[in-house]
């Protein structure tokens, strides 16, 4: 009995060491209008670490030797039309394979390198087994996303409406096409923020309370781990 609780408290005490060793990372997932984008700038803000979104791609489109301007469309929104396995959408395909496979190994990148905030793009899938990733959703009711968008865009009802489903379709389809289906927007997170109920600033003030959390937690591991040295 003594042998096994001695060989668990080790084991344990490498686990922690090694996470304490890893930045803690925030990952945010959002349905579409419920201001994911706003929340992830002024989160990085809050807590003075880098956001990455848009600069993910160019970082991709360098990893992968794409041109920027070849891939500049590309994103979530892209991959309702990829799933239509139409002919002439091959070249796109796999430009679009080539582009995400470049990009899940930036995102794995940034994620071992420092501590960071990083919008959308199946971080969260990626990252799913990283004891220091804080997978977050940023969600609101429908209705109220859609007037979000219309307050922004400047559309009526209806045009709002159909907008928000479509984006919403198209980042759906995005989980289920290069998770192979095996991951949804909701699957695995830790937290969920409705943004029409807690607006943007309660918003931030929930993920950024879970990041000092953890944290914390990541430098208790580490004091304990060199007290045993």
């Amino acid at each position: 009995m003594g042998y096994l609780k001695n060989r668990f408290e080790r084991r344990l005490a490498a686990e922690q060491e090694a996470r304490a060793d890893q930045p803690v990372v925030i990952t945010i997932a959002r349905d579409y209008g419920a201001e994911g984008h706003e929340i992830g700038k002024m989160l990085s803000v809050e807590l003075g670490i880098p956001l990455y979104d848009n600069e993910l791609l160019v970082r991709s489109a360098t990893r992968a030797g794409e041109a920027l301007d070849k891939v500049a469309e590309y994103d979530e929104r892209m991959a309702a039309e990829f799933m239509a396995f139409l002919p002439d959408r091959a070249a796109s395909r796999t430009l679009s394979d080539k582009l995400f496979k470049s990009m899940s190994q930036v995102i794995v990148d940034l994620a071992a390198t420092r501590s960071c905030i990083i919008e959308g793009r199946l971080s969260d899938y990626l990252l799913r087994n990283n004891p220091n990733h804080i997978a977050v959703l940023v969600t609101a009711p429908f209705d109220a996303r859609v007037e979000i968008v219309r307050g922004k865009r400047g559309l009526d009802k209806r045009a709002g409406a159909k907008l928000v489903r479509e984006r919403q379709h198209a980042r759906e389809a995005f989980y289920k096409r290069y998770s192979a289906g095996k991951w949804k927007m909701t699957d695995g997170k830790d937290i969920v923020v409705n943004r029409a109920k807690l607006g943007r600033q309660g918003c931030v003030d929930v993920i950024a309370a879970a990041y000092r959390s953890k944290l914390r937690e990541a430098e208790q591991a580490s004091t304990s781990t060199d007290l045993r040295h």
